[in-house]
């Protein structure tokens, strides 16, 4: 894999390598990861809670979604990059929705946090490229 050769791109990889190491810790360690975004961590899990389970899941998303990026970032895919800036700015509208309901705990608004202004960096070092809009090519004269 190579590294990242633009601005954006490495925006991207920076994601994706964050993504894939918070995802593995979800993996190998959940209760630390569930401290760190504000959730109680319980000695004892009562029958049918499935927390064990959606750490897990959510964890190998966010590892596969690491890769994705780092995979991206390593191709100057920047169709990809464009596409991430609109859903991690949705990403981070769910998130401080569910902190500003009181769905979730405070601490996990860092997680949209995160979420916003790497989309907003992302945006920018598109931007700063001329390649946050697609090109245009002219139609050809029938």
């Amino acid at each position: 894999m190579r590294l990242p050769r633009s601005f954006p791109g490495w925006t991207i990889a920076v994601f994706g390598f964050l993504s894939f190491a918070l995802g593995l810790l979800g993996l190998i360690s959940p209760d630390i990861l569930l401290a760190m975004l504000g959730f109680e961590v319980l000695d004892v899990r009562a029958a049918g809670d499935y927390t064990p389970v959606y750490m897990a899941a959510s964890s190998m998303a966010a590892v596969n979604m690491g890769v994705y990026y780092l995979f991206a970032a390593s191709a100057d895919y920047t169709p990809f990059f464009r596409w991430t800036v609109p859903f991690r700015l949705v990403t981070f509208t769910v998130f401080t929705t569910l902190v500003l309901t009181g769905a979730a705990p405070g601490k996990f608004f860092g997680v949209g946090l995160w979420e916003g202004l790497g989309a907003l960096i992302t945006g920018y070092a598109l931007w700063r490229e001329g390649k946050l809009l697609p090109s245009r090519q002219a139609e050809p004269a029938t």
